[in-house]
């Protein structure tokens, strides 16, 4: 099969485990072991190999997307090094040798997404965003094609609020299709900048915008501070009396800096595992 190279550290099932952790994700298939998604028209199975993973068909069209779906912009050794600086992130880092956070690789998809887990559960957003995906999207083998932003931008919030989303973000949804901004070309703007472009359009606020820039453009200093869960998993392993307000997880990213993307990924993955199995940090 052919081989998409990855730098070592790399651990596939670590690294893939956010498609398993809160439910299938039919954009973003786990099935028989492999983690499946369509591109251009075919479904791409992707499979741990020696030195990377397996891409099944694999053509020049193919491999960039599957190397930002499996993270590989991110700089893992640098963060590594400047990590073993920080005991506290040390620790954390030491138990997850070889995670490289995934990135979603088309922005349409990556606003959806994070439109869908405003305020909500991450299993419940993977509920609800299955729904749309099966209503709107088209199916290859096992996996969807994520719903085109020209379909959305066709229909009616109605129609997508009988998937299960609220009316609000239903509007926001169709808001976003129906937009002048060109999402693709915000890769060649400056973080504020993408901020600042997102956050005047209906619906997106600070929390999506940021989480645009960490999940999708991979910016090495996007810092939800926003986030529920970075602020529980940055309580837990900075403070033991109880929940930093936002304002203090926001000043304590400037610790991380320059790699306050990985750190977030880092500590929200640390903090799941540890209350998994109840070790303390």
């Amino acid at each position: 099969m052919p081989l998409v190279p990855l730098p070592e550290p790399y651990d596939f099932e670590l690294s893939t485990g956010r498609y398993r952790a809160f439910g299938p994700d039919l954009a973003n298939l786990w099935h028989d072991g492999g983690l499946h998604r369509v591109v251009g028209g075919r479904e791409v199975r992707i499979s741990a190999a020696p030195g990377g993973v397996d891409a099944d068909p694999l053509d020049e069209g193919a491999e960039p997307v599957v190397r930002h779906l499996l993270g590989a912009p991110f700089d893992l050794n640098a963060f590594y090094a400047f990590a073993a600086a920080d005991p506290v992130l040390a620790r954390v880092v030491e138990r997850l040798p070889g995670l490289r956070p995934p990135l979603a690789p088309d922005p349409w998809e990556a606003l959806v997404t994070s439109v869908s887990a405003q305020q909500v559960s991450l299993r419940a957003a993977f509920a609800v965003r299955n729904r749309l995906i099966a209503a709107f999207g088209e199916r290859a083998e096992v996996a969807y094609a994520f719903p085109r932003r020209e379909r959305l931008a066709e229909v009616a919030p109605e129609a997508i609020a009988a998937t299960g989303f609220s009316g609000r973000k239903a509007e926001t949804i169709v808001a976003l299709a129906r937009s002048e901004l060109d999402f693709g070309a915000l890769a060649g703007v400056a973080d504020d900048d993408v901020k600042g472009k997102l956050r005047r359009l209906p619906g997106i606020g600070e929390w999506t915008a940021d989480w645009f820039l960490a999940r999708h453009l991979g910016r090495p200093r996007a810092w939800p501070a926003g986030d529920l869960g970075l602020r529980k998993a940055v309580s837990h392993f900075y403070r033991a009396d109880g929940m930093l307000a936002i304002d203090d997880v926001r000043t304590l990213g400037s610790r991380f800096d320059p790699f306050q993307n990985l750190s977030a990924h880092y500590l929200l993955t640390g903090w799941l595992v540890a209350a998994r199995s109840e070790v303390p940090p």
